[in-house]
Protein backbone atom coordinates (compact mmCIF):
# COMPACT_ATOMS: atom_id res chain seq x y z
CA UNK A 1 0.00 0.00 0.00
CA UNK A 2 1.34 3.39 -0.88
CA UNK A 3 1.22 6.23 1.27
CA UNK A 4 -1.63 8.28 -0.79
CA UNK A 5 -3.80 5.40 -0.44
CA UNK A 6 -3.46 5.28 3.88
CA UNK A 7 -7.12 6.93 3.69
CA UNK A 8 -8.54 4.04 2.28
CA UNK A 9 -7.62 1.67 5.47
CA UNK A 10 -9.06 1.13 8.24
CA UNK A 11 -7.37 3.14 11.04
CA UNK A 12 -7.76 1.61 14.33
CA UNK A 13 -7.72 5.03 16.60
CA UNK A 14 -10.97 6.12 14.86
CA UNK A 15 -14.02 3.68 15.81
CA UNK A 16 -16.73 6.33 14.57
CA UNK A 17 -18.60 4.08 12.25
CA UNK A 18 -20.87 7.10 11.02
CA UNK A 19 -17.50 8.48 9.63
CA UNK A 20 -16.15 5.90 7.03
CA UNK A 21 -12.96 7.01 5.44
CA UNK A 22 -12.67 8.66 1.78
CA UNK A 23 -11.89 6.07 -0.60
CA UNK A 24 -8.91 7.85 -3.00
CA UNK A 25 -8.74 5.15 -5.48
CA UNK A 26 -12.35 5.73 -6.52
CA UNK A 27 -12.37 9.54 -6.01
CA UNK A 28 -9.12 9.47 -8.87
CA UNK A 29 -11.05 7.10 -11.23
CA UNK A 30 -13.52 9.24 -10.82
CA UNK A 31 -11.90 12.96 -11.33
CA UNK A 32 -8.79 12.20 -12.87
CA UNK A 33 -9.94 11.46 -16.77
CA UNK A 34 -7.25 10.05 -19.35
CA UNK A 35 -4.08 10.19 -17.48
CA UNK A 36 -4.79 13.66 -16.01
CA UNK A 37 -5.69 14.81 -19.66
CA UNK A 38 -8.76 15.91 -20.42
CA UNK A 39 -10.09 17.35 -17.48
CA UNK A 40 -9.05 19.77 -14.64
CA UNK A 41 -7.96 17.13 -12.26
CA UNK A 42 -4.19 15.72 -12.90
CA UNK A 43 -4.28 14.43 -8.97
CA UNK A 44 -6.24 13.39 -6.41
CA UNK A 45 -4.41 12.63 -2.95
CA UNK A 46 -5.67 11.88 0.23
CA UNK A 47 -3.89 12.22 3.71
CA UNK A 48 -4.87 10.97 6.95
CA UNK A 49 -3.55 13.91 8.79
CA UNK A 50 -1.45 17.38 8.08
CA UNK A 51 -1.41 20.43 9.23
CA UNK A 52 -2.82 22.28 6.49
CA UNK A 53 -3.70 21.38 3.31
CA UNK A 54 -3.15 24.44 1.95
CA UNK A 55 0.24 25.36 3.10
CA UNK A 56 0.99 21.08 1.98
CA UNK A 57 -0.28 22.11 -1.60
CA UNK A 58 1.75 25.63 -1.43
CA UNK A 59 4.56 24.76 -0.58
CA UNK A 60 4.83 21.68 -3.50
CA UNK A 61 3.54 24.06 -5.71
CA UNK A 62 6.37 26.43 -5.37
CA UNK A 63 8.88 23.17 -5.20
CA UNK A 64 7.52 22.27 -8.42
CA UNK A 65 6.40 19.47 -6.90
CA UNK A 66 2.45 20.15 -8.29
CA UNK A 67 0.61 21.07 -11.24
CA UNK A 68 -2.63 22.95 -11.77
CA UNK A 69 -5.26 20.17 -10.83
CA UNK A 70 -3.55 18.82 -8.02
CA UNK A 71 -5.94 18.14 -5.32
CA UNK A 72 -4.96 17.41 -1.32
CA UNK A 73 -7.58 16.28 0.84
CA UNK A 74 -6.95 15.75 4.78
CA UNK A 75 -9.19 13.48 6.74
CA UNK A 76 -7.78 15.40 9.91
CA UNK A 77 -6.33 18.95 9.91
CA UNK A 78 -4.01 20.22 13.02
CA UNK A 79 -3.48 23.68 11.73
CA UNK A 80 -6.39 24.56 9.39
CA UNK A 81 -6.87 28.33 8.63
CA UNK A 82 -9.91 30.58 7.97
CA UNK A 83 -9.03 34.28 6.83
CA UNK A 84 -7.06 36.62 9.21
CA UNK A 85 -5.50 33.18 10.33
CA UNK A 86 -8.22 31.89 12.61
CA UNK A 87 -8.41 28.54 13.76
CA UNK A 88 -10.42 26.00 11.62
CA UNK A 89 -10.84 22.75 13.93
CA UNK A 90 -13.03 19.74 13.25
CA UNK A 91 -12.96 16.25 14.73
CA UNK A 92 -11.20 13.40 12.15
CA UNK A 93 -12.83 12.32 9.07
CA UNK A 94 -16.08 15.01 9.93
CA UNK A 95 -15.97 17.20 7.25
CA UNK A 96 -13.96 17.58 3.74
CA UNK A 97 -10.75 19.54 4.21
CA UNK A 98 -9.26 19.80 0.94
CA UNK A 99 -7.12 22.24 -1.44
CA UNK A 100 -6.72 22.54 -5.33
CA UNK A 101 -3.86 24.44 -7.14
CA UNK A 102 -5.20 26.81 -9.67
CA UNK A 103 -3.28 28.28 -12.52
CA UNK A 104 -5.13 30.35 -14.22
CA UNK A 105 -2.55 31.93 -17.11
CA UNK A 106 -4.92 32.81 -19.62
CA UNK A 107 -6.64 35.19 -16.87
CA UNK A 108 -5.34 38.65 -16.24
CA UNK A 109 -3.95 38.28 -12.27
CA UNK A 110 -6.25 41.83 -11.70
CA UNK A 111 -9.23 38.92 -12.34
CA UNK A 112 -7.42 36.38 -9.30
CA UNK A 113 -9.52 37.80 -6.40
CA UNK A 114 -12.67 35.96 -8.00
CA UNK A 115 -11.22 33.20 -7.28
CA UNK A 116 -12.47 32.59 -3.46
CA UNK A 117 -15.97 33.73 -4.75
CA UNK A 118 -15.84 31.21 -7.48
CA UNK A 119 -14.99 28.53 -5.18
CA UNK A 120 -17.73 29.79 -2.79
CA UNK A 121 -20.64 29.59 -5.61
CA UNK A 122 -19.03 26.00 -6.98
CA UNK A 123 -18.87 24.57 -3.48
CA UNK A 124 -22.50 25.76 -2.58
CA UNK A 125 -23.95 24.82 -6.14
CA UNK A 126 -22.16 21.18 -5.46
CA UNK A 127 -23.75 21.10 -1.68
CA UNK A 128 -27.09 21.62 -2.85
CA UNK A 129 -26.74 19.19 -5.69
CA UNK A 130 -25.74 16.11 -3.20
CA UNK A 131 -26.48 17.01 -0.07
CA UNK A 132 -29.92 18.59 -0.72
CA UNK A 133 -29.15 21.39 1.85
CA UNK A 134 -30.08 24.83 0.79
CA UNK A 135 -26.94 26.80 1.23
CA UNK A 136 -26.23 30.50 1.25
CA UNK A 137 -22.77 32.25 0.65
CA UNK A 138 -21.56 34.94 3.43
CA UNK A 139 -19.38 37.50 1.37
CA UNK A 140 -16.50 36.57 0.69
CA UNK A 141 -15.88 33.63 1.67
CA UNK A 142 -18.25 32.01 4.56
CA UNK A 143 -20.87 28.90 3.43
CA UNK A 144 -23.79 29.23 5.62
CA UNK A 145 -26.72 26.79 6.21
CA UNK A 146 -30.44 27.39 8.21
CA UNK A 147 -30.35 25.51 11.53
CA UNK A 148 -33.27 25.53 13.80
CA UNK A 149 -34.12 28.11 12.07
CA UNK A 150 -30.97 30.41 12.98
CA UNK A 151 -27.93 31.02 9.85
CA UNK A 152 -24.95 29.33 10.83
CA UNK A 153 -21.50 28.97 9.63
CA UNK A 154 -20.84 25.42 8.00
CA UNK A 155 -17.65 26.30 6.10
CA UNK A 156 -15.06 28.34 4.77
CA UNK A 157 -12.67 28.86 1.40
CA UNK A 158 -8.95 30.47 1.92
CA UNK A 159 -7.46 31.44 -1.78
CA UNK A 160 -3.54 31.73 -1.22
CA UNK A 161 -0.93 32.89 -3.83
CA UNK A 162 1.37 29.90 -4.59
CA UNK A 163 4.20 31.32 -6.40
CA UNK A 164 4.40 33.22 -9.19
CA UNK A 165 1.84 31.60 -11.41
CA UNK A 166 -0.77 30.09 -8.68
CA UNK A 167 -3.07 29.97 -6.76
CA UNK A 168 -4.70 27.51 -3.82
CA UNK A 169 -7.95 27.55 -2.82
CA UNK A 170 -8.58 25.22 0.59
CA UNK A 171 -11.99 24.77 1.35
CA UNK A 172 -13.29 23.33 4.77
CA UNK A 173 -16.85 22.42 5.30
CA UNK A 174 -18.62 20.67 8.44
CA UNK A 175 -20.34 17.54 7.19
CA UNK A 176 -21.38 15.38 10.01
CA UNK A 177 -20.29 17.55 12.98
CA UNK A 178 -23.26 17.12 16.39
CA UNK A 179 -23.93 20.03 17.69
CA UNK A 180 -22.23 18.91 21.11
CA UNK A 181 -18.80 19.22 18.99
CA UNK A 182 -19.72 22.10 17.34
CA UNK A 183 -16.39 24.61 18.00
CA UNK A 184 -18.63 28.07 18.73
CA UNK A 185 -22.38 28.27 18.71
CA UNK A 186 -22.13 30.27 15.40
CA UNK A 187 -21.08 26.64 13.40
CA UNK A 188 -23.48 24.10 11.88
CA UNK A 189 -22.96 21.37 10.12
CA UNK A 190 -24.55 19.66 6.65
CA UNK A 191 -25.96 16.88 9.07
CA UNK A 192 -27.67 19.75 11.28
CA UNK A 193 -29.01 21.44 8.63
CA UNK A 194 -31.11 18.16 7.56
CA UNK A 195 -29.16 17.10 4.33
CA UNK A 196 -30.18 13.99 2.90
CA UNK A 197 -26.80 12.54 2.61
CA UNK A 198 -23.62 12.97 4.75
CA UNK A 199 -21.32 10.56 2.43
CA UNK A 200 -18.11 12.11 2.19
CA UNK A 201 -17.50 10.76 -1.42
CA UNK A 202 -20.09 11.76 -3.61
CA UNK A 203 -20.07 15.21 -1.79
CA UNK A 204 -16.39 16.09 -2.43
CA UNK A 205 -16.92 14.39 -5.88
CA UNK A 206 -19.84 16.78 -6.45
CA UNK A 207 -18.25 19.91 -5.35
CA UNK A 208 -14.81 19.34 -7.49
CA UNK A 209 -16.66 18.41 -10.71
CA UNK A 210 -18.94 21.98 -10.10
CA UNK A 211 -15.46 23.84 -9.05
CA UNK A 212 -14.23 21.84 -12.95
CA UNK A 213 -17.10 23.34 -14.16
CA UNK A 214 -16.91 26.80 -12.85
CA UNK A 215 -13.49 27.12 -13.15
CA UNK A 216 -13.59 26.60 -16.70
CA UNK A 217 -16.48 28.44 -17.98
CA UNK A 218 -14.54 31.69 -16.07
CA UNK A 219 -11.20 30.92 -17.63
CA UNK A 220 -12.85 30.47 -20.99
CA UNK A 221 -14.43 33.77 -20.50
CA UNK A 222 -10.56 35.52 -19.67
CA UNK A 223 -11.61 35.84 -16.21
CA UNK A 224 -14.53 38.35 -16.63
CA UNK A 225 -17.03 37.54 -14.05
CA UNK A 226 -19.87 39.29 -16.19
CA UNK A 227 -19.26 36.92 -18.90
CA UNK A 228 -19.24 33.73 -17.39
CA UNK A 229 -22.21 34.21 -15.12
CA UNK A 230 -20.13 34.04 -12.28
CA UNK A 231 -20.90 37.44 -11.37
CA UNK A 232 -24.82 37.26 -11.41
CA UNK A 233 -24.72 33.84 -9.61
CA UNK A 234 -22.51 34.99 -6.76
CA UNK A 235 -25.10 37.98 -6.21
CA UNK A 236 -27.89 35.49 -6.62
CA UNK A 237 -26.68 33.38 -3.85
CA UNK A 238 -24.86 35.56 -1.56
CA UNK A 239 -26.63 36.01 1.58
CA UNK A 240 -25.68 39.16 2.24
CA UNK A 241 -26.50 41.33 -0.25
CA UNK A 242 -30.10 43.28 1.15
CA UNK A 243 -28.79 43.17 4.35
CA UNK A 244 -27.50 46.02 6.60
CA UNK A 245 -24.31 44.97 7.47
CA UNK A 246 -21.02 46.39 9.69
CA UNK A 247 -17.37 45.99 7.60
CA UNK A 248 -14.82 46.05 10.43
CA UNK A 249 -11.71 47.34 8.22
CA UNK A 250 -8.15 47.02 8.46
CA UNK A 251 -7.51 50.05 10.32
CA UNK A 252 -9.44 50.26 13.08
CA UNK A 253 -12.10 51.65 10.37
CA UNK A 254 -15.69 50.09 10.23
CA UNK A 255 -18.28 50.67 7.44
CA UNK A 256 -22.11 50.50 8.40
CA UNK A 257 -25.21 50.21 5.38
CA UNK A 258 -26.60 48.38 3.52
CA UNK A 259 -25.23 45.79 1.29
CA UNK A 260 -26.19 46.75 -2.24
CA UNK A 261 -24.14 45.07 -4.55
CA UNK A 262 -21.31 42.91 -5.71
CA UNK A 263 -18.84 45.26 -7.92
CA UNK A 264 -16.83 43.66 -11.15
CA UNK A 265 -13.37 43.21 -9.04
CA UNK A 266 -15.93 41.09 -6.69
CA UNK A 267 -15.85 43.77 -3.92
CA UNK A 268 -18.75 44.11 -1.84
CA UNK A 269 -20.93 47.70 -2.00
CA UNK A 270 -22.42 49.25 0.81
CA UNK A 271 -24.51 52.21 1.03
CA UNK A 272 -23.99 54.16 3.93
CA UNK A 273 -26.66 56.48 5.54
CA UNK A 274 -24.51 59.26 4.23
CA UNK A 275 -25.35 58.43 0.71
CA UNK A 276 -22.26 57.11 -0.09
CA UNK A 277 -21.31 53.93 -1.89
CA UNK A 278 -17.99 52.10 -0.71
CA UNK A 279 -17.01 49.30 -2.23
CA UNK A 280 -14.77 46.99 0.55
CA UNK A 281 -12.32 44.33 -0.66
CA UNK A 282 -11.12 43.18 2.43
CA UNK A 283 -12.40 43.04 6.29
CA UNK A 284 -14.71 41.40 8.31
CA UNK A 285 -18.40 41.61 7.56
CA UNK A 286 -21.05 41.70 10.17
CA UNK A 287 -24.80 40.74 9.73
CA UNK A 288 -27.01 43.03 11.57
CA UNK A 289 -30.41 42.48 10.30
CA UNK A 290 -32.03 40.30 7.95
CA UNK A 291 -32.67 41.29 4.58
Amino acid sequence: MTPRDAADANDSRWSDLDRPPLNATALRRALVRDGGHGGLYCDVEVVQRTGSTNSDLAARAVAGDADEGAVLVAEEQTAGRGRLDRRWTAPPRSGLFFSVLLTPSEVPVACWGWLPLLTGVAVATGLSRAAGVDTALKWPNDLLVTVDGAERKAGGILAERAGEHGVVVGVGVNVTLRADELPVPQAGSLALAGAVGTDRDPLLRAVLRSLEEWYGRWRTAGGDPAASGLQEAYAAGCATLGRVVRAELPGDRSVVGEAVAIDGDGRLVIATEEGVQEPVGAGDIVHLRPA
